[in-house]
């Protein structure tokens, strides 16, 4: 179960990530998509990013 909520949590934490890229604009791909420089996904990153992170905190614990 460890192991699960650990490799769960990395993938949360880097498709959060890539909603950061995508919402602040520095990483347009793919390109044209709604999500370019989009505040909203830059803060719904933010969240997948602190979801990520617990879930691989409580993977370690």
């Amino acid at each position: 179960m460890k192991v699960a909520l650990s490799i769960l949590g990395v993938l949360v934490l880097l498709y959060g990530l890539h909603w950061i890229g995508q919402g602040t604009g520095w990483l347009p791909w793919p390109a044209g998509t709604i999500m370019d420089y989009n505040m909203t996904f830059t803060w719904l990153g933010l969240g997948l990013v602190a979801v990520g992170g617990a879930l691989i905190w409580a993977g370690r614990r």
